[in-house]
């Protein structure tokens, strides 16, 4: 058993995902450091006027951050947490939700960490590559298209039932959490710069996903593809990926440093996951 998992670990596939999937957090940590999260709650608290739209907005931003289940789960819950909260959106609700849009979009996005994955669980010499089986797989995969279509259903015939309408029928009087509320009140927040923009959070993504689209091709290309659709099925999606995401690090790094909404050292230990020691006066 040891061997084994010593074979899959030291496969460059799998380290491959690894790799993605740590630099994924960083980008979610900078985000977050940098207010851009904030700000983007802060913008849809201003444009979103009913319960209905809270949702509608949760499950937008779902579909719109594709390329990985848990930076989406990770983006979407800090986002619009406060807007879910000021419409009395139960986090029960929210949760379904987050959960229903993360993974069923990722699943069928060929830019994506699920994409990778695939790519490298099938053997090289199968005949097929893995983005083309992924490909090929999408209008089959019956679970995410179903699980999006109800949750469309759900928001706008306000369908709840079970426990969900419980939970709901709480948070209209106020209690968002039914039970064990305390508990997540009193988690503290790391500290989030007031000065982050909306930009600082669809910036960052836009470049992710147009680095991946741009290095997906030119990967494709350079495997033999003489178009862009056998450049797809052809590329190296964990190197595209990688890739990627260390090219949206930089971009961060010159759009946070000069504004000053992340000092260096910030910048520096989110790389680390590590948080910035706080001033005491």
């Amino acid at each position: 058993v040891y061997k084994r998992q010593v074979s899959k670990l030291s496969d460059s596939s799998n380290v491959g995902i690894l790799v993605f999937l740590v630099m994924l957090g960083i980008l979610v940590a900078l985000m977050n450091k940098a207010g851009g999260s904030a700000a983007f709650g802060r913008w849809a608290s201003t444009h979103i006027h009913t319960r209905a739209g809270a949702q509608f907005a949760t499950l937008l931003l779902g579909i719109l951050i594709f390329v990985d289940d848990y930076f989406n789960c990770l983006t979407v819950g800090s986002v619009m947490r406060p807007v879910t909260d000021k419409y009395k959106v139960s986090r029960a609700k929210l949760a379904y939700l987050i959960d229903a849009t993360a993974a069923p979009v990722c699943i069928i996005a060929p830019i994506s960490s699920w994409a990778a994955a695939v790519n490298s669980y099938v053997p090289k010499d199968a005949g097929i590559t893995g983005f083309q089986l992924f490909l090929r797989t999408i209008p089959y995969n019956l679970y995410a298209i179903l699980t999006l279509v109800m949750v469309f259903f759900v928001i706008i015939a306000g369908f709840d039932f079970g426990l969900m309408k419980k939970h709901e029928e709480n948070a209209a009087r106020g209690d968002l959490f039914t039970s064990g509320g305390e508990e997540f009140e009193k988690v503290k927040e790391e500290d989030i710069s007031s000065n982050g923009k909306v930009i600082d959070l669809l910036l960052p993504v836009i470049v992710l996903i147009g680095s991946a689209i741009g290095a997906m091709i030119y990967t494709g290309f350079l495997g033999g593809a003489t178009d862009v659709v056998s450049a797809f099925a052809g590329c190296d999606a964990e190197t595209s990926l990688i890739f990627a995401t260390m090219v949206t690090v930089f971009v961060m790094l010159f759009l946070y440093l000069p504004r000053k909404v992340v000092t260096f050292k910030g910048f520096m230990l989110s790389l680390i996951h590590i948080s910035e020691p706080t001033r005491r006066s």
